[in-house]
């Protein structure tokens, strides 16, 4: 059932073998009773162990709890997997986790992860979070959270998937919340680290009519009673459950809820019967008494699938065990009275062979009849329960279109879309007529084979019947044949509204394609002109398009819009037209980012500051940049982004990472470089080009087995730039890290080496040259210099005797009277001092040294290998590209250049003036609210491709960033206006909750129009626009709001809810799957607001050739033969007990009512008022006749009277036909604000159309 493993790798086990595992599950029962995965299948999360191993030894005293388990686990088909290890792991459990590296078992695996998906063979979830430390475990990665070692892993955890009971709780998504790993390599993980808490194996099943292999990742969860007399126990306990696959059998199901409920002895025989979708009964115990008033009885014996069952998630049943005094519940078989006041129910809503049938007969030919016929049973209907552990609504008429369609699990996006899409008056008119039964084009390879249509137009007529007692419905046969054709929307996970809008729209239109052979059809070229050339292309595109696509969809929803690309270079315009089935608008609001950015200019003079930058999340880098550089007035090319963290470079912020991808407390800088960074480009380096080399600084290494472990780097790592002939030279890179390093010490001087200057050095520049006359005099004569540059003979005498003290004070007196003050020079740098730091080289695997965290002696390259190289002539340089250099300090220098001298924590702060008025705008644009103008406006504005998005320009011959424009050409008679909130950019999920003010009545797009507007000029020119193809009739292009579809929650999740006008009643009612309430129409308008559903106002008839169609089939009323009216009323389709039959919608002059069921069980009721009871009828119709019942036709009248009664109307007793004249005469006088055109008005017996005003009233119907 849910892992059964592959029978050919999966022997069956020996009784020894079995025994040995029931021991070993005992005991760690024992000691962890919460870690059973296999209890929180079968027992209610709720119960603690031991109240769940009560509940089964109540029930049958002589069974265990372990003998539970292992039968369980037989029916599981994994009897053979011992801790959830296969054979091929049993017979590797001798290799330990310490016999593989890291890396070899990343490969192992990987490799295993990578086989394909085979139907049938069982994967395993895995935690996104334990697998990420995992591999940061097996590759040594030092991320931000640090590093893992492996010893601390654990066994998988899965833990944040799960409640308490092991269920998973929102649907994960692959890659982003958990991995998908195969069952070989989930053994690997349990021998290597244990046996997890939580393991979560889901089995691969085929989805779709193309049989795609897929994981089910949530299975169908079922709630299980056991079937008693009176419930004795006190406190009762609660319900089991148990989890099953979708392609289980409804045989193994039954044995499944057997064990589950503690059938010991599989040998007695089994009933399962299956309870309404309201039910919330408590206790495990079901009494008879309750079964006998809501009781379906499931064929035990059914080889159907689960799915084709139309079994989901959250359905309740009842395990009946026959005992030696037989049934406790009565034989469904039994002719027992029926009251004539109970609701008969039917097993089929069509003949047979029917539609339904006929899908279910394909993906199971061998299945057996699903449901008894509670027709001949004593149980009555879900209508008639009276339980107080129900929540049944009041069984009263409804008003036609207030249906509500239930959650079958997750389906709600699925609901309101329909919702919608049902109260779209002319596709529905389409639906109900039969005229979609006309068109149904099969054989369409693009289509579905009708399918979808048919289901479509089955639960159309279900919600506009005006009979059903239910006021909800469960849409189980539509969800089946959705997720036969797309097995995207399979399965209870949640899916957006607009891609099932988009689907479901494209699907009708190609199963109702009127082209029955798609011929080749040539896009025309836009070869310049006016406004008439401009007119013929979009003629010509418009023509082309329906030569191959034509119907009820495109009369309804497809418009054309006009693409307009102009080349930046040579100017060339390039114009297309494209048809369009929905309208998507963004939103023009940005969700903006601030953070701050500490940019590094080269020059070392300048200070390096933090500068705030707001940008649009999903701006890239390359924006980041071009902000940095207007503002910095630099080259943008010229600049380097990065991440850093634990003093490395941690990410390369190159042009496609997003500017909201960071996080609040990530480190960003931009380093400005001399030259060309070429980051992110994919460049090899030319001869010539300098190489940008990064620089980190560690402490001393010191030797260790892990030594990026214990010899950490410090400080800010920064770029040089070396040339070609620096390349060559040690010293001379040595001496360019220190230049860049003088930008983060304060003791920058300290790294170079001075000299004091000489007086000369001080005067230099300011003496000037003085000729010096020389005399004949005696060479020992004495000259005196004087201030005027006169030469003096000065005459000597010889010195006195004297002591010395005199000659000392004679001296000091000469030396105060002579003396000059003697100015040096400034320092001079000789150099840069060597030996600050141990230069060391290495390679990093990215450019930058993003990532290289190795800083070990053993990681780093020898520069005598370097130089040899160099030598030998193979290269000159000494580096090549990715080298990185780490520069060891030790201890002395550290302290004394950076310990308190250190510049990297001191940034000044630049604010920019465009900073400031972005952030003053931004607040001016929280107190402004957008239009839905606005959006339309946003939709049009010109935008210039991106990069990774280039237009080949067949004038330059080359890819081009041309500019591109959108503009509305023509527009659909519906509108449907897809407001664009998700954003779902690279690894950016996000959701825009903002206000979006539509107008629910009068959206005037004329202005907008361009074949409108072209078509005036035309005019204005005398052009006669007709004869283009232009119809004249010039009506404005006017819309009102007639359904919303809304969406409430965030990215990972939410709820849809729909808005939607009954044009019966003439009220809003707001549908929350199946609860439906009146609401204004002013409650629509609302920030929650995602698909609009407009309709075009008009004096003529909207639809086209389809709405043709309509009123030809409403003329011509056919009837079947007496075998096919027999047949029809026959079987229906089987349904839950709460869903009753309906009848055909009256209101339509050839309408086919597709489910036929009689509001009562008298037999003596005339063939003029109501049909003939169930037991008289033999064969019903086939599918596409059961609508023309003359039976019906003869006793309903299809003539809805306009509110405002009109003496032009037909009496009840008029005939089916009607007077078209009338009819349109009466519609004309309705509704005269508006002038819109409406169909012929129709009455439904039994059904008084409201008073709009009359809220209290329409309280009472809902």
């Amino acid at each position: 059932m849910l892992t059964p493993p592959s029978p050919s790798r999966s022997p069956s086990l020996t009784p020894n073998d079995q025994a040995s595992r029931k021991r070993q599950r005992s005991e760690s029962m024992d000691s962890q009773p919460s870690s059973s995965s296999k209890r929180s299948i079968s027992v209610d999360p709720s119960l603690t162990p031991s109240q769940s191993h009560d509940i089964v030894s109540v029930s049958l005293a002589e069974v265990t709890l372990d003998a539970d388990i292992d039968a369980y686990m037989v029916v599981q088909g994994e009897a053979t997997i011992p801790a959830t290890l296969d054979e091929s792991t049993q017979q590797d459990s001798s290799v330990t986790s310490s016999d593989f590296s890291g890396a070899q078992k990343l490969a192992l695996i990987d490799g295993l992860c990578n086989n394909p998906m085979v139907a049938g063979t069982t994967w395993y979830l895995v935690s996104r979070r334990w697998w990420k430390r995992w591999r940061k475990a097996c590759t040594g990665e030092v991320d931000k959270e640090g590093a893992v070692v492996e010893a601390e892993l654990g066994p998988v955890d899965n833990s944040n998937l799960v409640d308490s009971a092991g269920n998973i709780v929102t649907p994960p998504t692959e890659h982003v919340d958990v991995e998908f790993v195969s069952e070989q390599a989930w053994g690997k993980l349990v021998s290597w680290y244990g046996q997890p808490e939580w393991p979560l194996p889901r089995k691969v099943i085929t989805r779709g009519f193309m049989n795609e292999a897929s994981l089910e990742i949530m299975p169908p969860r079922l709630k299980v009673h056991l079937l008693v007399r009176e419930s004795q126990l006190s406190p009762p306990p609660a319900p089991a459950y148990v989890t099953v696959s979708i392609k289980d059998t409804v045989r193994s199901l039954s044995m499944t809820m057997a064990k589950a409920v503690g059938a010991a002895d599989s040998s007695a025989p089994i009933r399962l019967w299956k309870l309404p979708e309201e039910t919330d009964y408590p206790s495990l115990e079901y009494p008879v008494s309750e079964l006998k008033q809501v009781g379906t009885l499931l064929d035990a014996d059914g080889r159907k699938s689960i799915e084709d069952a139309l079994i989901n998630s959250g359905d309740a049943f009842v395990v009946e065990i026959r005992t030696d005094q037989g049934w406790l519940a009565p034989d469904p078989d039994s002719q027992v009275p029926v009251s004539e006041t109970s609701t008969p129910q039917s097993t089929r809503l069509f003949g047979t062979p029917n539609f339904f049938d006929q899908l279910q007969a394909k993906s199971s030919p061998t299945s057996s009849v699903e449901l008894s016929k509670p027709d001949s049973s004593p149980f009555k209907p879900a209508s008639a329960m009276k339980s107080k552990y129900n929540v049944q609504v009041k069984a009263s008429k409804i008003d036609p279109g207030t249906l509500g369609l239930s959650n079958l699990g997750n389906t709600c996006f699925m609901n309101s879309a329909i919702q919608c899409l049902a109260h779209t008056k002319e596709l529905m008119e389409y639906f109900l007529t039969g005229v979609f039964e006309e068109e149904l084009n099969p054989d369409n390879p693009l289509g579905m084979h009708g399918d979808i249509a048919k289901t479509f137009g089955a639960l159309s007529r279900r919600i506009w019947d005006t009979s059903a007692p239910n006021s909800s419905y469960s849409p189980r046969e539509f969800k089946q044949v959705l997720q036969k054709f797309a097995p995207q929307f399979g399965g209870y996970q949640q899916h957006d509204t607009q891609e099932f809008v988009a689907f479901l729209l494209d699907g009708l239109h190609e199963d109702l394609n009127r082209v029955l052979k798609k011929p080749y059809v040539e896009k025309p070229d836009w070869e310049g002109g006016g406004d008439k050339e401009l007119v013929t292309l979009a003629k010509e595109s418009w023509d082309g398009y329906m030569r191959r696509n034509d119907s009820v969809i495109v009369d309804l929803f497809q418009g054309q819009y006009q693409s307009t690309l102009v080349c930046p270079e040579c100017q060339k315009v390039s114009i297309t037209f494209d048809p369009f089935m929905y309208l998507t608008l963004p939103l023009p609001i940005q969700k903006k980012w601030m953070h701050d950015v500490f940019y590094i200019p080269w020059d070392i003079t300048k200070p390096h500051v933090k500068i705030p930058v707001e940008l649009n999340r999903e701006a890239s880098f390359k924006e980041v940049r071009q902000v940095l550089a207007r503002w910095m007035d630099t080259n943008p090319d010229h600049l380097v982004t990065l991440e850093i963290f634990s003093n490395r470079f941690y990410k390369d912020l190159t042009d496609h990472v997003a500017w909201g991808d960071m996080q609040d407390n990530d480190i960003i800088v931009c380093y400005e470089l001399p030259c060309p960074s070429f980051q992110g480009k994919q460049r090899k380096r030319q001869e010539g080009d300098p190489y940008i080399v990064p620089v980190f600084m560690c402490d001393t290494i010191r030797p260790a087995p892990r030594t990026f472990m214990n010899n950490g780097p410090f400080g800010y790592p920064f770029f040089i730039v070396v040339d070609e002939q620096a390349a060559r030279d040690q010293e001379a890179m040595y001496n360019l890290i220190l230049e860049r390093l003088e930008r983060w010490t304060e003791n920058a001087r300290e790294l170079s080496t001075w000299e004091e200057g000489s007086p000369y050095d001080s005067l230099e520049g300011s003496l000037e040259e003085v000729p010096i006359p020389i005399s004949s005099g005696a060479p020992d004569s004495t000259v005196e210099i004087n201030e005027n540059g006169d030469v003096v003979p000065v005459e000597q005498s010889p010195p006195e005797e004297g002591d010395i003290a005199d000659q000392k004070g004679t001296v000091i007196r000469d030396a105060e009277e002579d003396a000059v003050e003697i100015k040096l020079g400034e320092p001079r740098r000789i150099g840069f001092k060597k030996d600050i730091f141990q230069l060391h080289l290495a390679s990093a695997s990215s450019p930058y040294g993003v990532g290289f965290s190795t800083f070990g002696s053993t990681h780093f390259i020898d520069w005598g290998m370097r130089e040899q190289r160099a030598q030998d002539g193979n290269s000159s340089s000494l580096i090549e590209p990715n080298d990185v250099f780490v520069c060891e300090f030790d201890s002395g220098m550290k302290t004394f250049y950076f310990l308190d001298s250190a510049r990297w924590d001191k940034w000044e702060e630049l604010v920019h003036p465009e900073f400031k008025a972005s952030r003053e705008a931004a607040k001016a644009a929280k107190k402004k609210s957008i239009s839905l103008q606005d959006c339309l406006d946003e939709f049009t504005k010109e935008e210039q491709l991106g990069e990774d998005d280039l237009w080949y320009c067949p004038r330059c011959k080359k890819h081009q960033q041309a500019t591109k424009r959108f503009d509305l050409w023509k527009v659909p008679d519906i509108l449907v206006v897809h407001l664009k909130r998700f954003s779902n950019n690279r690894s950016l999920r996000d959701k825009i909750d903002a206000f979006v003010d539509f107008p629910l009545e009068g959206l005037d797009l004329t202005p907008m129009i361009g074949e409108r507007q072209a078509a005036k000029r035309l005019a204005e020119q005398g052009v006669d626009i007709t004869s283009l193809g232009i119809d004249g009739n010039g009506e404005p292009l006017v819309y009102d709001l007639y359904a919303v579809d809304e969406h409430l929650g965030g990215m990972g999740g939410g709820h849809y809810r729909a808005y939607a006008h009954n044009h019966m009643t003439d009220k809003w009612y707001h549908f929350d799957d199946s609860h439906v309430t009146p609401s204004l129409p002013s409650n629509a308008i609302n920030s929650n607001a995602y698909l609009l559903f407009y309709k075009r106002r008009s004096s003529f008839p909207l639809g086209g050739k389809s709405h043709e169609k309509i009123e030809a089939a409403r003329q011509r009323p056919r009837a079947p033969s007496p075998a096919q009216r027999v047949e029809a009323e026959e079987t229906q389709l089987p349904t839950p007990p709460s869903e009753t039959r309906l009848i055909p919608l009256p209101g339509l002059s050839d309408i086919n009512p597709g489910w036929i069921t009689p509001p009562t069980r008298s037999s003596s009721a005339s063939r003029g008022s109501s049909p003939p009871p169930l037991d008289d009828i033999e064969d019903p119709p086939a599918f596409d006749q059961a609508g023309f019942d003359p039976l019906l036709l003869s006793s309903q009248r299809f003539d809805m009277p306009d509110p405002a009664p009109s003496p032009s109307l037909p009496s009840p007793s008029s005939s089916l036909e009607v007077d078209m004249d009338s009819d349109l005469e009466a519609a004309a006088n309705t509704d005269k604000h508006r002038q819109r055109w409406s169909p012929p008005p129709f009455t439904v017996p039994g059904y008084v159309n409201p008073d709009p005003m009359d809220d209290d009233d329409e309280m009472n119907r809902v």
